[in-house]
């Protein structure tokens, strides 16, 4: 799909952010939200240094950052979703509204349907 310069924005996204402990359980995740659909699209960055106040001390860790995008409706499931497969006792789960062209928030909605969207409603 290829939006255009005119289509107005939408803002029925959201993005979720969470951290894990390694790659390959960042790619876990990854993987099993999109197959899901629960997410459109995983994006994973990392190697990142995080410093924090765990039970009372400060911790530096190195984790990924997985960064969701789904739509508002799908959001509550998403994050229910990272909280009961994640490793963490506390996981990170930060959900954000965003603004996005309205091909593409129509990607994201298919991707994110029950049955995954129409064939050939990927991103072209």
């Amino acid at each position: 799909m290829t939006p255009e310069a005119s289509d107005p924005p939408s803002s029925a996204l959201v993005e979720i952010r969470t951290t894990c402990a390694t790659e390959d359980g960042a790619a876990a995740l990854a993987a099993r939200l999109v197959r899901e659909h629960l997410a459109a699209c995983v994006q994973i960055d990392g190697p990142v240094c995080s410093t924090y106040i765990w039970k009372g001390r400060p911790e530096t860790a190195t984790e990924w950052r997985c960064t969701c995008k789904t739509t508002a409706a799908r959001s509550a499931a998403c994050a229910a979703a990272i909280a009961a497969g994640h490793a963490y006792e506390t996981p990170e789960i930060i959900v954000a509204p965003i603004t996005a062209s309205t091909a593409y928030a129509a990607w994201v909605a298919a991707s994110v349907a029950a049955d995954g969207g129409q064939p050939g409603a990927g991103r072209e």
